[in-house]
């Protein structure tokens, strides 16, 4: 755990990436109580100045030989390699690793948090590193936590919808560059996705396994049943890759223990930390990623009963995916434990 100080020595691996970004923002916004900061990146990136809390920081090249003397905190937003190598070392060395890849989320001895959901699982931290969940998973269980908590939920439907900039930046830019050059008529280049992202949608995130389903949904089911410390919960995901810059949404059908009215749910939904319900239909107000964008929380809307099923509900949920989604989760973390 980290000891109390007035001010911590923090470092940021992956610093320069749209996750990286985001968090130096972020510790900007909630003036989290930085001594000094260390900000790695690849080759290509050392030597840039980023900004934050007032002061300017120098992005070192992170090698095998970079020190981390000093060092209280880790946010690792990079590659999984980087988080399997930086990880360990970092927590073995003392140092508290947030990590936002998928390494360690479903190790025992790592806890998967989200503040709101289960802040208690801080308490138990073995290895020295806490996991953030994947960013369709984060928003899903903050709807699901209020029902589950009232009445029990028996099984759970997602589609996602997700963002380009959960792939990246360079995913936001071929979103942008493809664009222009469909209007422009002119030929387009295909490097990050498989197939053509401007104008369409592609049902796979990440690898396919032998039974059809991509890695993103089976982490999705896998991460949701360990935070709601659910293990029998049953959880299928569909997921797809939409032309949208920022946030993630999704389609969440519930089937519920007990019966729960849809304004019985709302009002569950409404007095969740971190969630705000954004619905009514007939004003045509309902959460889209326009709404979330650069926001903190969690929209949810369409709120209605499926007479389709016993004890059924519908909802649509929106978050900004690299703030909720991930730097923001990560740091929200960061300050429970120097909190505590």
């Amino acid at each position: 755990m980290i000891k109390k100080k007035p001010g911590y020595t923090v470092a940021i691996l992956g610093a320069t990436g749209a996750v990286g970004q985001e968090t130096l923002e972020i510790l900007e916004e909630r003036k989290f109580p930085l001594a000094s900061l260390r900000l790695f990146a690849s080759k290509r990136s050392a030597g840039e100045v980023m900004t934050c809390q007032d002061k300017e920081w120098t992005v070192e090249e992170l090698t095998e030989s970079s020190s981390f003397e000093g060092v209280d905190l880790a946010f690792i937003s990079a590659t999984d390699a980087i988080s399997k190598e930086y990880g360990q070392r970092l927590g073995a060395a003392g140092i508290v690793v947030i990590d936002d890849s998928a390494v360690f989320r479903m190790d025992d001895q790592v806890p998967l948090v989200v503040p709101e959901v289960n802040a208690a699982a801080l308490g138990l931290m073995p290895r020295g590193i806490v996991a953030i969940p994947n960013c369709t998973t984060t928003p899903l269980v903050m709807a699901l936590k209020p029902l589950h908590d009232a009445v029990g939920v028996k099984r759970v439907v997602v589609t996602t919808f997700q963002s380009v900039s959960g792939t990246g930046s360079a995913a936001m830019d071929e979103l942008m560059e493809q664009t222009k050059d469909l209007l422009a008529f002119r030929d387009i280049k295909i490097e990050v996705y498989p197939h053509q992202i401007a104008f369409n949608l592609l049902p796979h995130i990440g690898s396919f396994n032998d039974g059809g389903d991509c890695s993103e949904e089976v982490k999705i089911a896998k991460e949701t049943r360990k935070i709601l410390n659910a293990p029998g919960l049953r959880v299928t995901a569909t997921t797809v890759r939409v032309p949208v810059l920022r946030c993630h949404s999704e389609a969440v059908n519930v089937e519920l223990e007990r019966p729960l009215t849809a304004n019985e749910a709302r009002a569950a939904l409404a007095a969740m930390p971190g969630v705000i319900v954004y619905d009514d239909p007939v004003k045509k107000l309902y959460p889209m990623p326009l709404d979330a964008t650069g926001k903190d929380e969690v929209y949810i809307g369409r709120v209605r009963e499926d007479e389709s099923i016993t004890n059924g509900l519908n909802l649509w949920v929106v978050s900004d995916n690299l703030r909720k989604g991930a730097a923001l989760n990560a740091i929200q973390i960061a300050e429970c434990l120097v909190k505590n």
